[in-house]
């Protein structure tokens, strides 16, 4: 019962950075683009392990950031350099691992995207 209670408690927290993270439905909608794209270009299995992990990546930091940003608004709602330094931080965590992503993508999908305009 407690297993299932702690499924329940995260299914809550997705639902809650949907509903509330723009950059998080912005994600997800970019998700849905990328494997289309690879349900279209029938990439291979390696190319999907690499899709997988960098989708999976990209909305874990996205759902950290938020809650590290939440904790921090619980902390103070005034300006303090710390809690700026500690947002400013996880959110260029997220950027980082979405410009890996979009780079892992691009060399993923550009080449096929190039063979089939030929």
């Amino acid at each position: 019962m407690k297993l299932l209670r702690s499924f329940f408690y995260a299914g809550r927290g997705i639902k809650y950075c949907f509903q509330q993270e723009q950059n998080f439905r912005i994600h997800v909608l970019a998700i849905a683009v990328v494997l289309s794209a690879g349900f279209y270009f029938s990439i291979s299995t390696t190319e999907w392990l690499f899709v997988t992990g960098c989708c999976t990546i990209v909305v874990a930091m996205e759902m950290l950031n938020t809650a590290l940003e939440k904790m921090c608004d619980l902390v103070t709602k005034d300006f303090h350099p710390l809690i700026k330094c500690i947002k400013d931080v996880s959110a260029g965590a997220v950027l980082v691992c979405a410009a890996g992503s979009l780079i892992t993508g691009t060399i993923i999908f550009v080449p096929k995207i190039i063979q089939l305009l030929k």
